[in-house]
């Protein structure tokens, strides 16, 4: 049995350990608030612009006439995944490197990729491998705004009209709730026909100005950007609400923790107490029969 002095020591330890974990949670709980407002107002604004995009595309030649929706035979792909900068936020992480892993043995066996990382833990995670890598954006998240994922989207678009690659992915955790993050591995590039979307919004006419094709082409990087930055605020979202399930999950697991501590505590505590006692009464017992 541990003596007192141990078992004091990692009382104080874990009471501590809770103190951070609580302090996290309520940090992260403020973030994700921020987060979370910040998504819930993109995401209207994106499904509309999307919308008006597979309408107006629809009505003229299509999809043939854009340049960022040209099919190639894919040879080189390059797959964006986004995590985060930091750890303590549960299987958040690894759920994307994991995503990553199946798609590159799957989806894209054979092929020629290259991956741009969005989080320090993305880049932590594929730089020891044999991967072509594009790191100037893997810091994004250290000052996130729309100029700055403009900045990584239109990278991946100019790259893709220039024929450096075929096709290209985002993996990232879209925000459900705090509890729920769901992965997911979209293409991005060359954009995918929403039929669904089209069929909504093929009653619905509008009137151009200057003309249809200036409307596509100044809708289609926009759409696309706002995509993409979307995306990253999903992946905010949904760090936040990992690190603050993670965090609540370990504060009550420190309580537990602390539980048993302390029964342990009053029990090494009482036995060196009755050794004490029988110690004594040894003693006096061997005085006493002198």
């Amino acid at each position: 049995m541990a003596n007192l002095k141990e078992v004091k020591e990692r009382i104080t330890s874990v009471v501590s350990t809770q103190q951070i974990t609580k302090a996290m949670k309520m940090v992260s709980a403020a973030k994700l608030r921020r987060a979370q407002d910040k998504i819930t107002q993109m995401r209207p604004y994106s499904q509309k612009l999307t919308q008006i995009l597979n309408n107006v595309s629809a009505a003229s030649e299509g999809a043939a006439d854009i340049i960022f929706a040209e099919k190639r035979e894919v040879r080189n792909v390059l797959i964006i995944p986004v995590t985060s900068d930091k750890g303590l936020c549960g299987a958040f992480n690894t759920n994307i490197i994991k995503a990553v892993n199946l798609a590159i043995a799957g989806q894209f066996a054979g092929k020629n990729i290259t991956i741009l990382p969005i989080g320090k833990k993305a880049f932590e995670a594929f730089k020891k491998r044999d991967f072509n890598m594009v790191s100037e954006y893997s810091q994004l998240f250290q000052d996130l705004s729309f100029e700055n994922a403009r900045s990584a989207a239109e990278f991946a678009m100019n790259a893709f009209v220039a024929g450096e690659f075929d096709q290209v992915a985002l993996v990232y955790n879209e925000f459900k709730n705090v509890a729920t993050q769901e992965v997911r591995v979209e293409q991005f590039l060359p954009m995918a026909k929403d039929d669904s979307a089209e069929e909504k919004t093929a009653d619905t006419d509008y009137i151009l100005e200057p003309s249809r094709a200036y409307i596509i082409e100044e809708l289609v990087p926009t759409s696309l950007k706002i995509q993409f930055y979307k995306a990253v605020l999903e992946s905010n979202a949904s760090e936040h609400g990992a690190r603050m399930t993670a965090m609540d999950k370990a504060t009550d697991n420190a309580g537990e923790l602390l539980k048993e501590l302390r029964l342990m505590y009053n029990r090494t505590r009482q036995a060196a107490i009755t050794n004490e006692i029988l110690e004594i009464v040894s003693g006096a017992n061997a005085l006493g029969g002198k």
